[in-house]
């Protein structure tokens, strides 16, 4: 069954268990959309009125792009898991013999490759989240503005939480060329982003006092 598909309780329920998946990853990817879904709010609340007409067809643009990230990243909740699950094999196969160890030690490192790559995808969907939380704090409802200030620290936090499920795997990768290259990206992806996400927040927080 896909986990978006499950009751918040019942991926709540999954989630604090000993189960593997979903974990860490899935969990950024759901609340990135949720995230999104929130910005999306604001746009929706933003079109049909008045005070906003000469922003609508930008505002529309917007609505449309956020639901297509939105989609993203919930089908990335169930992708997150599918790639993590031949890591988590991986982890028991056995290395009693030279043979099985040599083994062991390519499959872990493929293995440790792929589940990279969906995080990697969640925080590029979530830099360009933010890019558009943006743009609905600029020129959204006023009234919903609140709700901008939530999705953008929403997708801030997935964005950081799917960069730590990178690391841990690329910590452990023999290949340190393609491990250095995944955390120059990381790198670059939360120095730019997190300090937007910050002062997004930051002025939407201040425009209340």
């Amino acid at each position: 069954m896909d986990f978006t598909e499950k009751s918040c309780r019942e991926f709540t329920e999954q989630l604090a268990s000993s189960s593997p998946v979903p974990g860490g990853g899935g969990a950024s990817a759901l609340v990135g959309a949720i995230g999104v879904a929130l910005g999306n709010m604001v746009g929706s609340l933003t079109v049909g009125k008045k005070k906003y007409a000469a922003v609508e067809s930008d505002i529309l643009r917007l609505n449309e792009e956020a639901q297509r990230l939105r989609r993203e990243l919930l089908k990335m909740v169930e992708q997150d898991a599918e790639a993590f699950a031949p890591l988590a094999r991986a982890y028991g196969l056995p290395k009693d013999t030279p043979e099985q160890q040599a083994h062991k030690a390519k499959v872990m490192e493929q293995a440790l490759k792929d589940a990279c790559g969906v995080p990697m995808t969640i925080m590029h969907t979530c830099c360009q989240a933010i890019r558009l939380i943006e743009k609905y704090a600029e020129i959204g409802a006023s009234i919903a503005i609140s709700d901008a200030g939530v999705a953008v620290a929403l997708c801030r936090a997935a964005l950081q939480g799917a960069s730590l499920n990178v690391l841990i795997n690329a910590k452990a990768m023999t290949d340190r060329s393609h491990a250095k290259h995944l955390l120059s990206e990381i790198g670059e992806m939360l120095d730019r982003y997190v300090p937007l996400a910050d002062q997004i927040y930051q002025q939407i927080a201040d425009s209340f006092k």
